[in-house]
């Protein structure tokens, strides 16, 4: 896919959430809204406190950016907010933080923040990418709930070690539709850019990137689709274990991801203008989205029976060869 030049960007007028969004985030999220007073009653209890504590942490230990305080970093923001339509660009602040990382919070007017580190390592074009991503997690209404589970697992889990261990299969739901939500809000990132190879190196550098050290985007492809296609019955457990405890798929993993999405076409058909609008009624309903998710779990389990079928293969195979040796002796 060739990079689509600033000038030719197509501004997608009114473009509504459910365009990029991953059935899976979907279907979890909208089970969520569909308890009676969840949304309600949670954003009166955390409105009191919650949004206004976090608001006055990062502006008193922030800088908040402008046109006079990393101004490229305003424009771009306003550029990813034209290009998806946000009529109003988010407060957004620069935190002195290693970790190169970035994230967007808050309840009812939501914020973003980036780590300073994120500046030093990515280039101004992947800062772009991650800005969409951030705004992308906005429309889609995933900050409240991302919010929300920080600010549990914060007051809860460290707090009260019991209570914690209550809510672990709850917590572990949350946090895989917390992960679901990245492949969503990545989508998000190459609309406001619209040049994969950005938005992919982006997350490449999030992987691993280092000041002054250049990587090679088509390698680390490579990598990911070792990691994807790679491995045996064991392996296959091992990516599943290895995730439960991360709040982001792994890179290389999204990276996959998005070009499943570009190579099925979607991402072609939304720069054509053929996406959902806000205000149209929605002609995705909960129920497609459910099912939609389902069959990807589904393939992804047959893909592990498949594994464990072949592995058992295998497996014969070598005790047939050691026993036949041992006969032959």
């Amino acid at each position: 896919m060739a990079a689509t030049e600033d000038s030719q960007r197509r501004i997608l007028k009114q473009i509504a959430p459910i365009s990029w969004e991953h059935p899976a985030d979907r279907a979890a999220l909208n089970a969520l809204r569909r308890i009676p007073g969840f949304d309600l009653v949670l954003r009166k209890i955390f409105a009191l406190f919650g949004e206004r504590a976090l608001r006055l942490a990062f502006k008193a230990n922030a800088v908040r950016t402008s046109e006079k305080q990393y101004a490229w970093v305003h424009a771009r923001l306003a550029r990813v907010c034209e290009v998806l339509d946000l009529e109003k660009p988010p407060e957004c602040y620069i935190s002195q933080t290693p970790i190169v990382n970035a994230g967007a919070v808050g309840f009812g007017e939501p914020f973003i923040v980036l780590n300073s580190s994120m500046l030093e390592v990515l280039s101004e074009e992947e800062v772009e990418a991650v800005l969409g991503h951030e705004v992308g997690h906005i429309l889609s209404g995933h900050v409240f709930y991302r919010t929300l589970l920080l600010l549990i697992f914060k007051l809860v889990l460290v707090r009260y070690t019991l209570a914690g261990l209550a809510l672990g299969p709850i917590l572990m739901a949350l946090w895989e539709w917390y992960r679901k939500s990245e492949l969503s809000s990545d989508r998000a990132g190459l609309l406001a850019v619209q040049n994969p190879r950005v938005t992919m190196s982006a997350l490449m550098q999030l992987a691993g990137g280092t000041r002054g050290v250049d990587l090679d985007l088509d390698e680390f492809i490579a990598q990911s689709d070792e990691y994807r296609e790679g491995g045996d019955l064991l392996d296959s457990v091992y990516k599943i274990l290895n995730v439960l405890g991360q709040t982001h798929p792994f890179a290389v993993m999204r990276v996959a991801e998005l070009r499943d999405w570009i190579e099925g076409g979607e991402y072609e058909r939304i720069l054509s203008g053929e996406y959902q609008r806000r205000g149209e009624k929605d002609d995705h309903p909960y129920r497609e989205d459910l099912k939609e998710a389902m069959t990807g779990y589904q393939e992804g389990a047959r893909e592990i029976f498949d594994e464990v079928d072949a592995a058992v293969d295998r497996l014969r195979g070598r005790i047939s060869e050691t026993f036949r040796g041992r006969k032959e002796r």
